[in-house]
């Protein structure tokens, strides 16, 4: 999956404001004609994520997960759709280097 970059501008909308992208981001993901819903990661970054429909509107903050862990959950998922020839068991070697590097970490 190759990462797609188009070109948007902010832009006054009636009494709102809202931003304009290019049509060929609507015409590579249609997806994104319908609700979409905006969390600000950090000064200057922002994830529009899509609304599934029949899901209302609501911040991400009350959803389980973060919606940066999200996007690469999604992203995963498609690489190992898209290439089940690269996916490896885990090793008892990788898995004694996972159990040294967490000793004595209390999850919350």
């Amino acid at each position: 999956m190759s990462h797609q970059s188009f070109s948007g501008k902010s832009t006054s909308i009636g009494n709102s404001n809202g931003f304009r992208f290019d049509a060929a981001l609507f015409k590579a993901n249609p997806e994104f004609f319908g609700e979409v819903r905006a969390t600000v990661l950090a000064p200057g970054q922002m994830l529009v994520s899509v609304v599934p429909t029949g899901e209302p509107a609501q911040d991400l903050a009350d959803e389980d997960g973060h919606p940066v862990m999200q996007a690469f959950l999604s992203f995963l998922e498609g690489q190992m759709a898209a290439h089940p020839e690269l996916i490896e068991p885990v090793t008892e070697a990788q898995m004694a280097q996972i159990a040294a590097l967490v000793e004595g970490v209390e999850p919350d």
